[in-house]
């Protein structure tokens, strides 16, 4: 078995859709309810948006790649990654960073709180499998940081 432990608080990077009002209101609710208990990188406030970056005068590939940086390289200095997977099929970009946190080997935490699906048999086993925890709630995540648990990750046991 092995033990993860952090000489310093531990980071997550939140990974969400934050297209519209509603989205980010719902990310920084999860932000500030995890924020006594771990660091977290929140994409639309620290990694930046790209529409505001295009309306404030930055080129539209610089602001791409700058957004993109940023992101990757919090992801790589993430403990854990939290993804939100709700809507009928999971946001491209949340995909994405999971995948690559999971390729990371961090530990990867879904949260789903509502139960559309595309298909029949659930959300993509890409997405699914990635996750080494599924949570249905905001409190089950906090949970999670505030009280560590083991969680099977790729063969090994991870304590967090």
């Amino acid at each position: 078995m092995r033990k993860i432990e952090f000489a310093r608080k531990p980071r997550a990077y939140l990974a969400a859709p934050l297209f519209n009002d509603m989205e980010r209101d719902f990310n920084a609710r999860i932000e500030s309810s995890m924020a006594p208990l771990i660091d977290v990188f929140l994409p639309q406030r620290d990694g930046g948006l790209l529409t505001k970056l295009v309306a404030s005068g930055m080129p539209l590939e610089e602001a791409r790649q700058n957004v993109f940086k940023k992101d990757i390289d919090a992801i790589a200095s993430s403990d854990v990654l939290i993804a939100v997977l709700d809507g009928r099929t999971v946001d491209e970009g949340v995909s994405f960073e999971l995948g690559y946190a999971y390729a990371l080997g961090k530990l990867c935490i879904g949260l789903k709180t509502d139960d559309r699906v595309l298909l029949v048999t659930g959300d993509n086993p890409m997405v699914i499998c990635s996750c080494h925890l599924i949570v249905s709630s905001i409190d089950e995540i906090v949970d999670v940081i505030r009280s560590p648990r083991e969680i099977a990750a790729s063969g090994n046991r991870l304590a967090f």
